[in-house]
C-alpha cells in the first residue's frame, strides 16, 4: 500500500443510548479474623457507563435482587482450637462423697480468648466433674435394714434411723415441690427393687433470649427465627411418644454463599440445608425435632410450622418413658417374667436448648424377687457427644449433661 496515500485515522460516535445500571464492587477489605471465619467488607455501588464515562447512581435505579453482599466470609488460614478449663470447684458436701466441677472453654489460642464452642466440636475434652472425698461425716448411722447393694448419700442432717427420716433426707437437697414428691415409701421400695433418679434442669453458661433456647410442647405452632440476636440460634420441639413430628419452612432468608444453614437434628434422622427450603417438608420420625440456624448477617433467618401426629411406625418399646422436666424423678421399669428379656427399657430426658439435666442416684435397691426381673446396672446416655457412662448398683453417682438431651438404659 506505500505508492497510495494512508487516509487520517479518524473516531465515530456510535449507539448513543447509555448502557444499563449495572452494581460495582470494589476488592474486599482485610479479613476481620486472623484465623478461622472472618468477615471482608467490600464497596458495592450502583453504576452507569455514560458516553464513555462511569457514572454513580443511586442505588434504588440497579437491581436489588442482583446485590451483591457487602461482607463476604473468609478464612486467612485454620485455628488450631484448644479445650481450656477452670479451676475445679470445691468439694459438694463438707463430709462424705461429693462432686467437683469446673467450666470449659474453647479457647482461640493466639488471642487467648474465648470463642464460641462450635470451634472446638471435633477436639477431645477432658471431664468437667469428678467424685471427691471431704473424709467421713461424724455421726453418721445406718439403719440396721439397709441392703448391701442399697445406695443413700449420707450428711450429717440426714440419719437413715427410720423410713421417715430416710424420705426427709432423701429430698433435703432437692427443691423438688410437694407434687414432684413420688407416693412411694423407702419401705415400699425395698419391697420391690426401686431405683430412683431424680433429675433437674439449669441454664447453660451461654443463655439465650427470644426465641432462641426454647422448648416447644404444643400440637402445633410457628417458631420465627428471624431477626434474632445471636448468629446460632436453637429451638427443640418435644411431643409424647408414639406421635412424630412435621415441619414446613414458610420463608427463608438465608444466605447460602455466605455459609448460612439450618439444621434438622432428631433420634432418627439429620438433615442439613439452605437453597430451597421453603419448598421441603421436613419428617422427625420421631417424638422430639432440634432445630439449629446459623447466619452471619444480622436479620437473616428462616420462619418454620410444625404439626405432630401418630407416627406411621412405631420407634419406642412400652416400657420407654419420655421427660421433658425441668425436674423430677425417675424409676426403675420392671419387667415380668412372660415379658421379653432382650428389651431394653429406656428414658428419654429432654428439656430446653438453653438448659442442662443433671441426675443423681437418690435410692438404689437392686435386689431381686422370684415374680419379677430387675435391673442391675444403668447406662446414662449424653447425646449431644453420643458418650455413655455406665453405673452398677452399689455405685453412687451424679451425672451432669453437655446438651438438652439425655437417654437412660436399664440392663439386667
Amino acid at each position: 500500500c506505500h505508492p497510495v496515500p494512508k487516509p487520517e485515522s479518524r473516531m465515530e460516535i456510535c449507539d448513543l443510548r447509555p448502557c444499563p445500571p449495572r452494581w460495582k464492587v470494589t476488592p474486599a477489605g482485610p479479613c476481620s479474623s486472623s484465623c478461622g471465619l472472618g468477615l471482608a467488607v467490600q464497596l458495592v455501588t450502583c453504576v452507569q457507563i455514560h458516553q464513555g464515562k462511569e457514572v454513580l447512581l443511586e442505588e434504588r435505579l440497579c437491581p436489588v435482587a442482583e446485590k451483591p453482599l457487602t461482607s463476604v466470609p473468609c478464612v486467612i488460614r485454620m485455628c488450631s482450637y484448644e479445650w481450656s478449663f477452670s479451676e475445679w470447684s470445691e468439694c459438694s458436701t463438707s463430709c462424705g462423697n461429693g462432686i467437683q466441677t469446673r467450666q470449659d472453654f474453647c479457647l482461640n489460642p493466639l488471642t487467648r480468648k474465648h470463642v464460641n464452642p462450635i470451634f472446638c466440636r471435633h477436639f477431645p475434652k477432658a471431664i468437667v466433674v469428678r467424685g471427691c472425698s471431704a473424709g467421713p461425716c461424724p455421726e453418721q448411722m445406718v439403719g440396721p435394714g439397709a441392703r448391701g447393694a442399697e445406695l443413700q448419700i449420707v450428711t450429717p442432717a440426714m440419719h437413715l434411723t427410720t423410713a421417715a427420716t430416710a424420705k426427709e433426707a432423701r429430698y433435703k437437697d432437692l427443691d423438688l415441690p410437694p407434687s414432684a414428691e413420688p407416693a412411694v415409701t423407702q419401705e415400699q421400695a425395698k419391697e420391690t427393687g426401686e431405683v430412683l433418679l431424680p433429675f433437674g434442669c439449669f441454664s447453660s453458661a451461654s443463655c439465650c433470649t427470644g426465641v432462641c433456647g426454647k422448648l416447644f410442647l404444643n400440637a402445633s405452632g410457628v417458631i420465627n427465627m428471624t431477626g434474632v440476636q445471636s448468629s446460632d440460634c436453637t429451638v427443640a420441639i418435644g411431643r409424647p411418644l408414639g406421635e412424630e413430628i412435621t415441619i414446613n419452612v414458610l420463608e427463608s432468608s438465608l444466605n447460602c454463599s455466605a455459609g448460612e444453614v439450618v439444621l434438622f437434628s432428631g433420634r432418627m434422622m439429620w438433615r442439613t440445608g439452605c437453597r430451597k427450603l421453603p419448598l421441603s417438608l421436613i419428617n422427625s420420625r420421631t417424638n422430639t425435632l432440634i432445630v439449629k440456624q446459623r447466619v452471619l448477617l444480622p436479620g437473616n433467618g428462616v420462619i418454620l410450622q410444625y404439626n405432630s401426629r401418630t407416627a406411621t411406625k412405631k420407634y419406642y418399646q412400652d416400657c420407654d418413658k419420655q421427660l421433658f422436666g425441668p425436674q423430677g424423678e425417675i424409676e426403675n421399669p420392671v419387667q415380668l417374667p412372660d415379658q421379653r428379656q432382650e428389651v431394653v427399657c429406656r428414658t428419654f430426658i429432654n428439656v430446653a436448648p438453653r438448659h442442662r439435666i443433671a441426675i443423681r442416684a437418690l435410692y438404689i435397691d437392686l435386689s431381686e424377687e422370684r415374680n419379677q426381673t430387675h435391673f442391675n446396672y444403668i447406662l446414662v446416655r449424653d447425646v449431644s457427644t453420643m458418650k455413655t457412662m455406665v453405673f452398677h448398683g452399689k455405685q453412687q453417682f451424679f451425672w451432669q449433661s453437655t446438651g438438652s438431651q439425655a437417654e437412660i438404659e436399664f440392663h439386667e
